[in-house]
This record gives C-alpha cells, structure tokens and sequence, in this order.
C-alpha cells in the first residue's frame, strides 16, 4: 500500500510503499476513501523534535478487525481519529474512536463533518451557551470554525459573529449564517460578545478576551498557545475555558457518542452542513499541508487516496 511519511522537521512529505498493518486487539483495518488534513497534524510536521506517524482523520470500509471487536465488521462503512498512520491506503482505527457512516453519507462528508463537528460541537457545549447570546467564533472559515458558526445557530446564538485573517473570507462565513464578520486587525471586533471559541491562540488571545461582554467566556480549544493576564480576567469578571477532544473521548465515551448522533441528525436535517475546500490525491499532501499553513483554506481540505 502506499503511505505518507516523512523523514525531519519541516518535510518534506512523501509516498512510501509499506505493508498493510494488521490489525491488533480492540483495531479496525479501514480501507481509506477519505483523510481529513488539520491543523494539529500540519504542526506536527513544522514544529515537532523528531518524525510522527501521520495521523488524523480517516473514512473507509472496515476490511478486517482485531480481536474482542464487537460494534464493527467487514465490509461496513466507518469514520474517524486515527492515531497512527492515517495518510495511507489502509489505516488502523480503534473501535472506541470509530463512528458508522450512514448509508445516505459519503466518506469525504464523514471527514469533513464528525471529527471536525466533534471538536467544535464540544467547544461549544464548554461555553455554556445561553439562547440569544453572542457567539464569536475565530478561524471561522477553518474546518472546525465554519462547523462552529453554524453550530452556534443551532444551540440558539442570537447573534453570532466571525472573526478571519483575511476580509476576502468574509463572505464565505456570512453564507454560513454569521451576522457580522471581523478580521484579526480590526481595532474593533463590534458589540461584545458572551463568549468566545478560540481556535487560534497565541497573540490573538488578547483581543479575543476584550472582545468579550463582563461575565464572557472563552473557549480556548488551540494547540497554538499563549498567555492571558490575570488582571483582564479580574476587571471583567471573565473566564476562560480550556477544552481537547481527546480527554472526552478517552474518559466520556457515552457523551462522544451522543454528540456524534447529535451530528448526523443537523447534517440529516440539513441544519449543518460541511464544506470542502478542496479534494487532493495522496500523493499531493504537502500540497494540501501548504494550504492550510497558508491559512487559504475555506473549510476542510481532504486527502482522496
């Protein structure tokens, strides 16, 4: 099968001929058809030590399972967080982090929609949300961002407002139901919001954090850092949440799942929607790594072995 690796920090990304992996105690084989790229996995490549599997999120047919598999069997359709190596022909999936694809769903809305929904959906539930809020949301045209604003419609946002890198994605989130779009520059980001997702960090988390109404709260779910004084937390009465979707899928099962169904019925009622910024081949990842280091991206960019 072929296989994504590379060999040092920064790349380059390349394609290997390696054996398909056999599948352990508790794994699915998973005949790939769509890989889902992130900005975590982009990361990794430009910023870690030393060499990482590539993993991330995957969507295929189950071509064999591992012994003690209960919930899955060959020849169904799967999706889901790949820890190992995901940019390849064949991936292994645990059971615990696979999700059945509906029969009406195809493998590249699976990647665009469950991971990506998961993280945002969650984010989200840490706000506590309140009807008629405002919502912001940063990196709103992302993978996750884009799912974020139209999530934030469905749990009732009053008001929900965008924040890009670039005005020349204003229009792309407005189509997604933001009532006001806002670029990291702006001296002002409008009227305050209630709370904030965060999917940026670093030296953004200022002017999220003031964008903020006394009483707001933000949701930092980045893997970009940063600091924030205490004292902006202090006059304002503000808080701020940390969330990863890697500690409720390890400790709450029962609650990962349920809002994997919850995903399924918006996109079944059409409430929520996925979009796909481009489908790339295998072969062409670091393309498809280049778009979103360059933050072009207006929605999911996808890997089609």
């Amino acid at each position: 099968m072929r296989r994504v690796r590379y060999e040092s920090r920064g790349g380059p990304l390349f394609v290997e001929e390696a054996p398909v992996p056999e599948p352990g105690p508790g794994e699915l084989l998973v005949r790939a058809e769509a890989i889902g790229v992130t900005l975590p996995v982009v990361r990794k490549v430009t910023e870690a030590a030393e060499p990482v599997p590539l993993g991330g999120e995957i969507a295929g047919e189950v071509a064999a399972v591992g012994e003690g598999v209960t919930r899955f069997g060959t020849g169904d359709r799967v999706t889901g967080l790949c820890f190992g190596h995901g940019y390849a022909d064949f991936a292994l999936l645990h059971e615990a982090m696979a999700s059945p694809v509906p029969a009406d769903a195809g493998a590249v809305d699976a990647v665009a929609l469950v991971r990506s929904g998961l993280v945002a959906l969650g984010a989200l539930e840490a706000a506590r949300p309140e009807p008629g809020e405002t919502a912001l949301v940063t990196a709103a045209a992302s993978g996750v961002g884009h799912l974020a604003v139209q999530l934030a419609r469905t749990r009732g946002a009053g008001r929900v407002v965008g924040a890009v890198s670039d005005p020349a994605k204003a229009g792309f989130v407005r189509g997604l139901g933001a009532d006001h779009v806002v670029t990291y520059g702006d001296d002002s980001w409008g009227t305050p919001a209630d709370y904030a997702l965060d999917a940026v960090g670093g030296d953004l988390l200022a002017p999220v954090l003031a964008a903020l109404a006394p009483e707001g709260r933000l949701v930092a779910y980045s893997s970009g850092g940063g600091t924030i004084e205490a004292y902006d937390l202090l006059v304002g009465t503000k808080s701020v949440i940390g969330f990863q979707m890697a500690r409720v899928a390890r400790g709450k099962p029962e609650l990962y799942e349920l809002w994997r169904e919850e995903l399924w019925r918006l996109f079944a009622a059409g409430e929520v929607e996925p979009v796909v910024h481009g489908e790339f081949a295998l072969e062409d990842a670091a393309k498809a790594h280049a778009e979103i280091e360059a933050r072009s991206n207006l929605g999911k960019v996808v890997l089609i072995p």
